[in-house]
């Protein structure tokens, strides 16, 4: 199964937006979805303040600030695959 992680914080309106994208394209594709808060985690706070959110989907970054719903369903369909 594919592997979501979604970099975020509280009270980040964009990455509300990103949660919802990714939860539509989760209905029809399935993959495991974890959102990590970057403030509780001062590594992640360093990597990501500026940045957020920050979409990773099976280890590589593949968006940040704004997730386009289509790419996000293509690299779905064939990230991890030979």
């Amino acid at each position: 199964m594919r592997e979501v992680v979604l970099y975020t914080r509280p009270g980040c309106h964009l990455c509300d937006d990103a949660l919802a994208i990714l939860e539509r394209v989760r209905a029809d594709l399935p993959f495991a979805l974890e959102a990590r808060d970057i403030e509780r985690d001062d590594a992640l706070l360093a990597r990501y303040l500026e940045r957020i959110p920050v979409v990773e989907v099976d280890g590589d970054e593949l968006f940040e600030f704004f997730v386009e719903e289509h790419e996000l369903r293509r690299r779905l369909g064939t990230v991890g695959r030979p």
